[in-house]
């Protein structure tokens, strides 16, 4: 193909078995590659790449904002089904976004690879997938991501990173690492630990909830109910009075509490028990 490009590029005509034959070509030829990795990929030869009049260098997005306009410009689309609505909060689209960027400072990972945008688009079309998947299994006409669907995103970011370690069993918990170390940064955005004071206080007098991906959203509407401080905390994240964004915000403060070593997490057939 490459061959054949030689001659459309700079010659404007073709050879078919032999026969040259001329053709009032008009195209616009555009390549992208690598030039650290071409490993599932084939190299541009360099005569080709001399027919090419201009080359381009791109750069990962220079802040978080722009990181999430392409995620969000770039993702694929749900088709229509009835009424269900897709309501992605702020905090859950800087997690994906923040998982990237670790990535790409990560020690673990290789950075010749790279980690482009599309580990972001990626993991976010993975995200909002899970979501889907729950709206329809328990009945709820509003997809809303939360926290527990972030380990269904392990499978789709281990296809987008070329890790360091060669070590069985160690890229998942890299890839664990990058996503704890995201919700970390991104609530220490939102929240100062003083502000949960009475959250924190209501589990260390021996309360414990327990939560997971498809418990329906219903049920952290009472834990946000019962727990002293909670509801300020989903409040101010905009939650309002959908029970999905709501279910979103609790565990996404219960989450940072355990990241800063505030409250205990335990892991129980696919749930999660958090307790003083």
């Amino acid at each position: 193909i490459q061959v054949g490009l030689l001659n459309i590029m700079e010659e404007r005509d073709v050879q078919i078995r032999g026969y040259r034959v001329r053709l009032p070509l008009d195209v616009f030829v555009v390549a992208s590659a690598n030039p650290e990795d071409y490993t599932n990929r084939g190299r541009i030869i360099t005569p080709l790449k001399d027919r090419y009049g201009a080359q381009i260098r791109t750069h990962y997005p220079k802040n978080m904002e722009t990181e999430i306009a392409i995620m969000e410009q770039e993702r694929s689309r749900f088709e229509e089904d009835g009424d269900l609505r897709v309501n992605v909060p702020s905090y859950m689209k800087e997690i994906v976004a923040e998982v990237t960027r670790l990535a790409r400072r990560s020690p673990d990972i290789n950075q010749r690879s790279g980690v482009s945008v599309r580990a972001s688009i990626a993991d976010y079309e993975a995200l909002l997938a899970n979501a889907y998947r729950r709206a329809i299994r328990i009945g709820e006409k509003e997809i809303v991501p939360r926290i527990s669907d972030l380990p269904y995103l392990v499978p789709t970011i281990s296809g987008k990173l070329e890790f360091e370690t060669v070590e069985e069993g160690r890229e998942e918990q890299i890839i664990d690492r990058l996503m704890q170390g995201a919700v970390l940064a991104v609530f220490n955005r939102y929240f100062s630990l003083g502000e949960l004071e009475a959250v924190v206080a209501k589990f260390k007098a021996g309360y414990s909830v327990e939560v997971g991906h498809q418990t329906p959203s219903a049920d952290y509407t009472k834990i946000v109910k019962q727990t002293e401080g909670l509801d300020a905390a989903v409040e101010k994240l905009g939650a309002g009075r959908s029970r999905p964004a709501i279910a979103s915000a609790a565990e996404f403060v219960l989450e940072g509490l355990h990241l800063n070593k505030r409250l205990n997490r335990d892991k129980i057939a696919g749930r999660f028990q958090y307790r003083g």
